[in-house]
């Protein structure tokens, strides 16, 4: 029986603590010696024994593990966001590569597990998610837009678990972010003068490649030339594979980023007779590939863009050690003189250009050129028209002694 009794003590008057009763349990033996055991059930729902030599440290042993099940079927039942988020990494770790969970996983942590990982999923309100946005809206709109779909998604799914009874993430906007400065397509002049710098360089065959094939890079640097048919009355460039960014190494799979990835590309007869230079000049299967034969790494492209980037007139930021200290500066170059550091050098570019510019150029081009949307969007391996013509349908040039030619025909 349990007894309540008061107590007094200087005065006042108090409640005295509940004195226990323990439980008769059952007596089990093992290996000789007598034992105390009980049955509890866990949070997964099986039946464990417990066993101690007295009555008293079963006792307190059953309180410990009832109390440690409470604690895990509420988690269960009401996790954490930082507990739902590490659920929701896991499940779709099967569905996207390595790379995409990697980026998902940073993402993740910075901006939303760290604001809001302490916090239950059924507390949090949409405030919260949109006072932990506001950090994440000094970023770039692509930054931006990621982690605003991770939030809605993380949230849709407790919901759609039946873990929280509303989505507080469901009306938060998706716009937000620093824009970036969009990259348009060369001009002719300048495709030509980046194609008169890099010739006879290393990035020369992958400009061409990119220029007159509009591939992506992940899908220049996984080419093999099982997949390039120059001797057929029409060249073209099978697009099969795809390279990836490993943390061990370029992986090269065939799968491509969408379905309609997948696409035969007739090649124009520079590039054909490029690629015929190349290949019998190769002792690898890849058409780009390292000095073992092997595909690019990560780090490998980057060099090799490089030559491009150092031939450019675009300010950049040099270190250099003074008095055992790093020093930060700027350089300014000047067109047409020589790198201080390597006169063999030339800045030969008073513009920059990113690799994917030259998938831009392409598909600008054949926009430009009069080919209709949709056999635009085969070539660029466009899910839709829509994005085709949304991102690349631009004005090529805005002067009207350019314009007045397209104008005229026209109406002509």
């Amino acid at each position: 029986m349990t007894n309540i009794h008061t107590v007094y003590q200087k005065g006042k008057i108090a409640m005295a603590k509940k004195k226990e009763c323990i439980p008769e349990y059952g007596t089990a033996t093992k290996n000789g010696v007598m034992y105390y055991r009980t049955r509890i059930t866990d949070a997964d729902g099986k039946r464990v024994d417990l066993y101690a030599t007295t009555r008293e440290e079963l006792y307190k042993k059953e309180k410990e593990a009832r109390q440690v099940v409470e604690d895990l079927v509420f988690r269960k039942k009401n996790p954490t966001v930082a507990d739902y988020c590490e659920k929701w990494l896991l499940m779709h770790s099967a569905k996207v590569s390595k790379k995409t969970l990697k980026g998902y996983t940073r993402e993740m942590n910075r901006y939303i597990v760290e604001p809001l990982g302490h916090m239950y999923l059924s507390d949090v309100t949409a405030d919260d998610i949109r006072m932990a946005l506001v950090p994440v809206a000094k970023k770039s709109a692509g930054t931006y837009a990621k982690v605003n779909m991770l939030v809605k998604s993380v949230f849709y799914s407790a919901e759609c678990n039946d873990l929280i009874d509303y989505n507080p993430s469901a009306n938060i906007s998706a716009k937000g972010g620093v824009p970036s400065k969009a990259k348009d397509a060369l001009t002719d002049e300048q495709a030509e003068i980046l194609l008169n710098t890099v010739r006879d360089l290393p990035p020369y065959l992958f400009v061409m490649i990119a220029f007159y094939s509009g591939l992506r890079r992940e899908e220049i640097l996984g080419l093999q030339w099982d997949c390039v048919f120059l001797d057929v009355p029409t060249p073209y460039i099978s697009v099969r594979r795809a390279w990836r960014a490993e943390d061990n190494g370029p992986e090269v799979s065939t799968t491509l980023k969408t379905p309609a990835a997948k696409r035969d590309i007739p090649i124009p007869k520079c590039l054909a007779d490029c690629l015929q230079e190349a290949k019998e000049k190769s002792i690898s299967s890849y058409v780009i590939a390292n000095s073992e034969g092997g595909p690019l790494t990560a780090s490998q492209f980057a060099r090799v863009w490089r030559y491009v980037t150092v031939r450019s007139t675009k300010e950049r930021t040099c270190y250099k050690t003074v008095n055992g200290q790093r020093i930060k500066y700027k350089i300014h170059p000047t067109l047409g003189a020589h790198q201080a550091n390597n006169p063999k050098i030339v800045y030969t570019m008073d513009f920059s250009v990113s690799p994917h510019q030259l998938r831009h150029t392409y598909i600008t081009n054949l926009i430009h050129a009069g080919v209709d949307p949709k056999t635009v969007q085969y070539l660029a391996g466009h899910e839709n028209s829509k994005t085709t013509m949304d991102i690349y349908a631009k004005v090529k040039y805005n002067k009207p002694d350019a314009l007045i030619g397209v104008v005229n025909r026209a109406f002509a």
